[in-house]
């Protein structure tokens, strides 16, 4: 019985279309980034990141992309955060663990009315909405004709549908990621305990 998600959704240029190690892209939408390699499509349901691969070619065609690849700073870690907290208020979805990091989101939810894939648009809206309200934006300079920046967060998600027994195995792994990068714990007020 599906009780939740471990949702992983990365910032603008944390996971190219083109990555050795596979993506779930099915095209390259850059013709700067192209040069380095055509979609690497696969299937695979398990996290490939731990894959070797040309560290030198990943960086390579990120520094060929139109605007530098999103490092979200701890003010702006802290307003996403702050964006996601208004959102679960309105929506009472429950959040059992979150770690945002410099380039990706780490969530573990649990089900809502709407689709995980319409929880994760509406969540990513809030936090951009939110670094837009306090100025910090990543790409605040670059605003469009009706005043809104270049999202900052890329296309679609990663998702891995959770029984009760995954549960509190995904809520550790979610609570380690910032550990693993050298940063305090993440505690947020709407994170709620599971069960």
């Amino acid at each position: 019985m599906i009780v939740g998600h471990h949702v992983i959704f990365g910032a603008c240029g944390f996971w190219l279309p083109n990555d050795s190690r596979g993506s779930w892209s099915g095209f390259v939408g850059s013709w700067e980034v192209l040069r380095y390699g055509s979609a690497t499509q696969t299937t695979e349901r398990r996290s490939v990141a731990h894959r070797e691969h040309d560290c030198a070619m990943r960086l390579a065609a990120k520094n060929a992309l139109q605007r530098p690849a999103v490092a979200f700073s701890g003010l702006q870690a802290r307003a996403v955060a702050r964006g996601f907290g208004r959102y679960v208020a309105r929506s009472n979805l429950p959040v059992w663990a979150c770690a945002v990091l410099p380039d990706h989101v780490h969530l573990v939810v649990g089900r809502s009315a709407i689709s995980v894939e319409q929880v994760v648009i509406q969540l990513k809206a809030a936090a951009a909405q939110r670094l837009v309200e306090e100025a910090i934006h990543p790409f605040g300079a670059l605003s469009g004709p009706q005043g809104r920046p270049p999202k900052c967060f890329a296309r679609g998600e990663w998702k891995v549908f959770l029984d009760p027994p995954d549960v509190a195995r995904a809520i550790h792994y979610v609570e380690q990621n910032p550990l693993k990068e050298g940063k305090p714990p993440q505690r947020w007020s709407f994170v709620v305990p599971y069960g």
